[in-house]
């Protein structure tokens, strides 16, 4: 993950570099070595994640310091990377909260092992009731059809039936290591309200649209608060999306590892046009065939602390 920005810009490489001297280990290495099982690591793949984005950003809008957003927004962790880029917090501050922030939502997990269900199919509403009765809570609504349910794993079994019993056409559990956004978490977001508050935000460069709430927020101190909320509050994704396009956003830039944003978008607003950002081959066809600039031809260097 980053391996290409790392090798073919100086300036991603920088990030990837910042981050390990940060961090006291080398998560780059990590990143781009594994193992998997130590990446995956809520506490090691959160700042990964958001090393990453930061790194395809920063080359972004060095040879393309023309796209300026309008708007930033990103889903559940992806919400730092946004406010870096919106010049909230420093990619320096951004690191050490998601680095705690993994940290904590280890800990609950361990705590109160849960896990996450992707219900098909069913409207949100009956998602809801059900998930309510069988002791689950919404954790995420991120597109249409598409509920994502956290529950206790004695309850998973339960839960999944009476879903499919209303009929949901489908059930999947999703990989990760506990039940995100919901009062599982409710110690996590304890713990990360203190860090919170140690860093002065400040007034946001572009209105970020929150998870919580799926509105527009310049004002650090309220930014604060639903960054906190957020660790045990649903994500309202698909609200936040439509709300940008009800505004006349018709552009989008994936900015970071993967595509997940665009074919959730695509769900939304067959309209929306949606541009990857995330490895040096996005960056390329972004550039048009021009030279980049703190591009490198290093591509057969490894990543430091090796």
């Amino acid at each position: 993950m980053g391996l290409d920005l790392y090798q073919n810009s100086n300036l991603g490489r920088a990030v990837f570099d910042e981050a390990d001297q940060i961090l006291g280990f080398s998560l780059s290495h990590l990143c781009f070595e594994g193992p998997f099982e130590e990446l995956t690591k809520t506490a090691n793949c959160q700042p990964a994640i958001l090393t990453a984005s930061v790194a395809a950003l920063v080359v972004l809008q060095t040879f393309r310091p023309d796209i300026k957003p309008d708007y930033v927004a990103g889903l559940s962790l992806g919400e730092y990377s946004a406010l870096v880029a919106s010049h909230v917090v420093t990619f320096a501050e951004a690191l050490r909260l998601v680095r705690r922030r993994g940290e904590l939502m280890e800990e609950a997990a361990r705590k109160n092992p849960g896990v996450m269900l992707c219900v098909l199919g069913l409207e949100k509403e009956a998602v809801a009731q059900v998930s309510k009765m069988a002791g689950g809570e919404v954790a995420n609504l991120n597109g249409p059809g598409q509920v994502i349910v956290s529950v206790r794993k004695q309850y998973a079994q339960t839960l999944t039936d009476a879903v499919l019993s209303r009929g949901a056409k489908r059930v999947m559990p999703l990989d990760v290591s506990g039940a995100f956004h919901c009062s599982l978490m409710n110690s996590a977001r304890d713990g990360l309200a203190p860090e919170i508050g140690k860093i002065s935000f400040m007034p946001a460069d572009v209105p970020l649209v929150s998870n919580v709430d799926a509105k527009e927020q310049t004002d650090p101190m309220i930014i604060k608060v639903n960054l906190v909320n957020q660790v045990n509050s649903t994500t309202y994704w698909e609200a936040s999306m439509r709300y940008l396009l009800d505004q006349g956003v018709s552009e989008f830039y994936e900015v970071g590892p993967g595509a997940v944003l665009k074919g959730l978008l695509r769900k939304i607003s067959s309209s929306a046009k949606v541009i990857n950002a995330g490895t040096w081959e996005d960056m390329k066809a972004l550039a048009g065939g021009q030279d980049i600039p703190g591009g490198q031809a290093s591509s057969n260097d490894g990543p430091a602390g090796q």
